[in-house]
């Protein structure tokens, strides 16, 4: 080929590789406009000169991002790479396999006037479904819905197929036995704090006081104990998957979160004490849907988002709750807004873009558990718990008015509630030992 041949290919290739560049740009302002990290985006927008209103497809670039992940996983596959990684193990026949229903976030910032404009919540029916040996302490859903496990004071763990609760519920099998605990697991020292599933495979990990967190694989029907431990310093109060499944956080004693490689069981610190002035235990940690942001909710009032790639904290929201102690904080699925709850009796919504406040929900006493607030599946509605009244409290979301309060038929207040990620169904936990499942009728 002659040079004016090789000249001319050259620059196809500049002008490919600038286009390309410019469409990357592009993608990363709208990412970080869509997701409310205004001034970044403005910041990358004028360092580019990318028009700041561009327009791309809402989570485009996390998108593509997901896509060029799994090729390059497949092609290390592929191409023989040996890679022993801790989850091995068979899974259960379709597990993860029923994703969560996409739902449009709610643009809480847009709706001012509400007043007379509440939803109705639909009426649920619940049914004790077993019982601790002691205080029912925490409960938590997996991605797919099919498992609820439940940890308690008695150090145990019990996880439940809703299949079979569900089942355990119709009229026509209440005087038939149904045993809807599939697996028991006994292995921890002191009262368990906190549970999550793995995104993909059959394992549960559980936080507890006895400064542990431990991995049970539930395909194997006999296994009761952990396959593998990860030795903490502190109490392990909260623990959080990453949604690859390859990290996972833990809140503890300790004011700073501790991020695990789950595969090497490596421990990474990404700030200390002094750089941001934390003084308090965490009391929840969670990630968003994305992994892209995770959040902490502490005993010294504060809440802070934290950047899931760097570690870094990018936004400190100091005495969310008063002078009272943060007990739960929680993403809507589009990463835009924070709900939290506190010891001052009140449930916050925050714009995570700008750590404004933008809707309070009044009414529930709340002042001695660390109880959480949360969404309903649609996040048309938050319910939290009123200890005082030993009641079921839920909000409409947009309008902030108070719907529905339902006796918990716990005996003692709830200690805590979650809900499904998949459908109309939520579980409570008692200081009376008990777990009661409650679905939409």
């Amino acid at each position: 080929m002659d040079s004016s041949g090789l000249n001319a290919s050259g620059l196809e290739k500049t002008l490919q590789d600038g286009k390309l560049y410019r469409h990357v740009n592009a993608l990363i302002v709208a990412h970080l406009r869509d997701n409310n990290f205004n001034q970044a985006a403005s910041a990358v927008a004028s360092a580019t000169m990318t028009p700041l209103n561009v327009e791309a497809p809402l989570n485009k670039l996390q998108e593509l991002v997901a896509k060029g992940l799994a090729v390059e996983k497949d092609e290390m596959l592929s191409g023989g790479v040996s890679s022993t990684t801790l989850f091995d193990s068979s899974v259960p026949a379709g597990y993860g396999s029923i994703p969560a229903p996409r739902v449009v976030g709610v643009d809480f910032s847009a709706v001012h006037d509400t007043k007379g404009a509440s939803k109705t919540f639909p009426k649920h029916e619940t049914r004790h479904i077993s019982e601790h040996k002691n205080v029912a302490r925490c409960a938590r859903f997996s991605p797919d819905g099919r498992f609820l496990a439940t940890g308690s004071a008695d150090t145990s763990i019990k996880l439940f197929e809703i299949s079979k609760v569900k089942q355990m519920m119709l009229p026509d099998t209440r005087d038939v036995p149904v045993r809807p605990v599939t697996w028991t697991f006994y292995d921890h020292l002191q009262p368990i704090n906190d549970l999550d599933f793995h995104p993909q495979n059959p394992i549960l990990i559980s936080g507890a006081k006895d400064r542990t967190i431990k991995f049970f694989d539930f395909s194997r029907p006999v296994a009761r104990k952990a396959f593998r431990i990860i030795q903490d310093t502190h109490n392990v109060r909260s623990v959080s998957f990453h949604p690859s499944g390859d990290f996972l956080l833990a809140g503890t004693d300790h004011p700073i979160p501790h991020l695990y490689d789950v595969n090497t069981f490596q421990c990474y610190l990404p700030a200390t004490v002094q750089e941001i002035g934390a003084s308090g235990a965490i009391n929840q940690i969670r990630y968003s849907s994305t992994g892209g942001i995770y959040v902490t909710a502490s005993k010294d009032g504060a809440i802070r988002i934290w950047d899931g790639v760097t570690g870094h904290c990018i936004r400190s929201i100091l005495n969310a709750h008063g002078t009272a102690e943060t007990t739960s904080a929680n993403f809507t699925k589009d990463q835009r807004y924070l709900l939290s709850s506190g010891k001052d009796s009140v449930v916050n919504l925050w714009e995570v873009g700008t750590g404004r406040l933008v809707k309070q929900y009044f009414g529930s006493t709340h002042t001695q558990l660390r109880c959480q607030a949360v969404f309903n599946v649609t996040e048309e509605f938050v319910l939290s718990i009123d200890e005082a009244s030993n009641e079921i409290v839920i909000w409409d979301a947009l309008t902030t008015e108070r719907v529905a309060r339902w006796p918990s038929n716990h005996i003692g207040m709830p200690r805590w509630l979650e809900h499904s990620p998949v459908e109309s169904s939520f579980v409570t936990c008692g200081t009376d030992r008990s777990l009661r499942f409650w679905k939409e009728t």
